[in-house]
């Protein structure tokens, strides 16, 4: 079993900046990939960004693109989503999801990711 844990959200201005983490439990050893995941009210889940733990090669959605930086601290098994120029359509309740398959056409898509996050909100104003 694998526990994760986000925190970091919170409210900030249109072009401010948020880095959520996301701290991973339990079963660690045999991770492929984790990702991060949002969620606006009213809307589908989708896809933000991914990291493979053992090469760190990095994915993400085209809305997020040179804005969000995805990175990860092996030691420490912590996730971290570096969260720039924020936008108000960046509101949602973001997760962090763990995924074991090795299957890089999967690691955009929420099929990968056998452990999710509570989530951490995140709200941009104007």
């Amino acid at each position: 079993q694998v526990q994760l844990v986000e925190s970091g959200g919170g409210l900030v201005q249109a072009g401010g900046s948020l880095r959520p983490p996301c701290a991973a439990l339990g079963r660690t050893f045999s991770t492929f990939a984790m990702g991060w995941f949002r969620q606006a009210s009213g809307k589908e889940r989708e896809f933000i960004a991914a990291i493979t733990w053992s090469f760190g090669r990095t994915y993400y959605a085209d809305s997020v693109k040179g804005r969000f930086t995805i990175s990860r601290d092996n030691a420490k098994y912590t996730m971290y989503l570096q969260m720039n120029e924020l936008k108000p359509e960046d509101t949602a309740v973001y997760y962090c999801a763990a995924g074991y398959r090795s299957s890089i056409a999967a690691v955009t898509t929420r099929e990968l990711y056998d452990y999710w996050g509570q989530g951490t909100a995140v709200t941009v104003s104007f």
